[in-house]
């Protein structure tokens, strides 16, 4: 008889690297996604780094196919609280007999130990579908399978704030400036994705207005007419 599927929960920034991987998880069968989980900035109500709308969060995860399991932070997060509030998330897996825990991180050593020792008290095993995949072949690979991305986060002490609002594109990554990872790994961006593979129905979106806020530029991502439904998310 076959193996049963894993199920498994994709931690779910609502950014390229995370949608990739549920894109490259769909395409393995050992394992099952029947779930995402993201950190919400409790009191802006967008996704933690991202700054994505809530609602665009929730119409990925709609258009994904998939229910999301918000886990909510507070603005100015200490190591402490971000801890409980994934241990209340970790909780939820067990619950739902989740085996496995899915990251869309690609070379960062330091947070791959640190995924690892969050789920060292746990039966759950940490999967990284995309680990040391050469960042340029992927960024180019995943613009060539139709994933549509905006930046919605640029770190300006490495990268221009001219690129917050972008659309992530080859003319983009022919722009970076040298010694900025094409996939935004070391925190110089980070992305929405709005259509791809991954995600049954592409969401409709407009850059709207960009800030400087803590140091980074933020582009707010603006929904257009009918392109968020409601989507059941529960919240850790």
């Amino acid at each position: 008889m076959p193996n049963t599927p894993t199920s498994t929960w994709l931690s779910w920034s609502s950014g390229k690297d995370s949608a990739w991987a549920l894109h490259e998880l769909r395409r393995d069968d050992a394992h099952r996604v029947t779930g995402l989980f993201t950190t919400v900035n409790a009191a802006a109500d967008r996704v933690a780094m991202h700054a994505v709308r809530r609602e665009l969060l929730a119409a990925q995860a709609d258009a994904a196919g998939l229910p999301l399991h918000v886990v909510e932070i507070p603005s100015l997060c200490s190591n402490e609280q971000y801890a409980e509030a994934m241990h209340g998330l970790l909780g939820q897996a067990v619950e739902a007999e989740v085996t496995v825990m899915a990251f869309g991180d690609l070379y960062l050593e330091d947070i791959r130990a640190y995924r690892e020792e969050m789920l060292a008290s746990t039966a759950m095993e940490p999967l990284f579908p995309l680990w040391k995949q050469d960042t340029a072949v992927l960024a180019r690979r995943m613009i060539d399978a139709g994933v549509v991305a905006h930046l919605t986060c640029v770190d300006p002490k490495v990268l221009p704030a001219r690129f917050a609002g972008r659309r992530y594109d080859h003319q983009l990554l022919d722009e970076l400036p040298k010694g900025v990872d094409p996939c935004g790994e070391n925190g110089e961006f980070h992305t929405f994705v709005s259509a791809g593979p991954m995600l049954s129905t592409p969401l409709q979106v407009e850059p709207g207005e960009v800030v400087e806020r803590g140091g980074f530029v933020f582009a707010d991502l603006i929904p257009l007419p009918g392109s968020t439904t409601a989507a059941g998310q529960d919240s850790a």
